[in-house]
């Protein structure tokens, strides 16, 4: 994906006023993120987990910029199991609720189940709302989401050793709140992926 392209998907937002949207999947396990972090001298902080039947939670984030660079939107849905087809599906549905007669343009990477026969054929059925384009599989740090991913995993999810579940998603969810409530924190993530409005 070259400067061009970028530049002709902005214009074509911006013709269209459709929103330009940023989707990506993620997950998170009982196994703690390991990060740097402060503790009184000679004292090593020591992280203690689980070994056996580490449970996992699934995540799904859209970064919604609207086409004048004006407004930002943060959306995401948790899961215990895996992103599959209709799961996506169900994602995209909820994503619809919240854009009402907004046109978007999605751009998310080439994971299997976007190219599902589920979701392709529930795509073809909203083409009036929602444009896809595929991000280019061999350069994931264009997608604004990855960089989310590593704040808040860096932080909330930091050295987290939760006994279940329910431990995983609160700070996840607490994570995610804190970068919606800063929208500068979205732009900053665009920024990095190299893009801007």
């Amino acid at each position: 994906m070259d400067a061009r392209t970028l530049a002709a998907g902005k214009k074509n937002a911006r013709r269209r006023h459709a929103w330009l949207v940023f989707e990506d999947e993620s997950g998170l396990s009982q196994l703690p993120v390991v990060r740097r972090t402060w503790a009184p001298r000679g004292q090593t902080p020591v992280l203690t987990h689980t070994l056996n039947d580490w449970q996992r939670v699934s995540v799904a984030a859209a970064l919604a910029f609207r086409w004048d660079g004006r407004r930002v939107r943060l959306y995401f849905q948790t899961r215990a199991t895996p992103y599959r087809g209709p799961a996506v599906v169900d994602f995209l549905r909820a994503l619809r609720r919240h854009f009402r007669r907004a046109r978007a343009i999605l751009l998310w990477d080439g994971l299997p189940a976007h190219r599902g026969r589920v979701v392709q054929r529930y795509l073809g059925a909203h083409r009036s709302w929602l444009t896809v384009e595929r991000l280019p599989a061999y350069a994931p740090e264009l997608n604004p989401v990855e960089a989310l991913w590593g704040n808040v995993k860096g932080q909330e999810c930091a050295n987290l050793c939760a006994p279940d579940r329910r431990g995983l998603v609160r700070p996840l969810h607490r994570g995610l709140r804190r970068v919606r409530r800063r929208p500068h924190l979205a732009f900053s993530f665009l920024a990095h992926a190299g893009l801007s409005l």
